[in-house]
C-alpha cells in the first residue's frame, strides 16, 4: 500500500493491511482499569492485533494505579484515554470480551458483526480501599489476573484463527 494510503487508515487499519491482525474490543464499565490494562497487555503480546477498549460509563482519565502498575512490567499505558462504547456499537470485531460483570450484563447490541462475544470477568480494582501500598497491591492481583487469563485467550482464541 502507499504511505500516504496508510497515513489515512489510523492504527487500526494499518494493522490490519499489514497482515490481518483480528479487531478485539474490551469493555467494562469505566474503561479506566480492567480494560485498559487488558488493552495494554494484549497489545504487548502482539502489536499486529487491531486493539480497542471502551466503557459502558468511561471515567475522565485511565487509573493512576492501573498505569503505574502496567509500568512495573514495561508495558506503557499512559497514553490511553477512556471511550464509550457507543463509538464502536457500529463496527465490526472478531471478538468483543466483557472483563467486568456490569459490562456483561449492559453490553449493547453491535450493527456490524461480531465473529465472537466472550466475558472474562475480573473485580474492580478501583474499588479497592486503604493505603497506596494496599491499593497497588489490588491493581497487582488483578493485573496478573490478567496477564494469565488474556494469555491463556490470546493462545487458545485469537492465535489459532492467525
Amino acid at each position: 500500500m502507499r504511505r500516504r494510503a496508510l497515513l489515512g487508515m489510523g492504527l487500526a487499519g494499518v494493522a490490519m493491511a499489514a497482515g490481518g491482525g483480528k479487531r478485539i474490543l474490551i469493555l467494562c464499565t469505566g474503561n479506566s482499569a480492567r480494560s485498559q490494562m487488558t488493552e495494554g497487555f494484549l497489545r504487548s503480546l502482539d502489536p499486529g492485533l487491531a486493539l480497542f477498549s471502551a466503557g459502558t460509563a468511561p471515567a475522565a482519565r485511565v487509573n493512576p494505579f492501573a498505569v503505574r502498575a502496567m509500568k512495573e512490567i514495561s508495558i506503557d499505558i499512559a497514553g490511553q484515554t477512556p471511550k464509550h462504547v457507543g463509538q464502536f456499537v457500529g463496527e465490526s470485531f472478531d471478538f468483543v470480551v466483557t472483563v467486568c460483570d456490569d459490562a456483561d450484563k449492559n453490553c449493547p447490541r453491535f450493527s456490524g458483526k461480531v465473529g465472537k462475544r466472550l466475558h472474562i470477568g475480573f473485580p474492580d480494582p478501583a474499588k479497592a480501599t486503604g493505603t497506596d501500598d494496599e491499593k497497588m497491591a489490588i491493581f497487582r492481583k488483578v493485573r496478573d489476573d490478567i496477564r494469565v487469563r488474556f494469555r491463556e485467550f490470546y493462545l487458545t482464541e485469537v492465535k489459532k484463527g492467525k
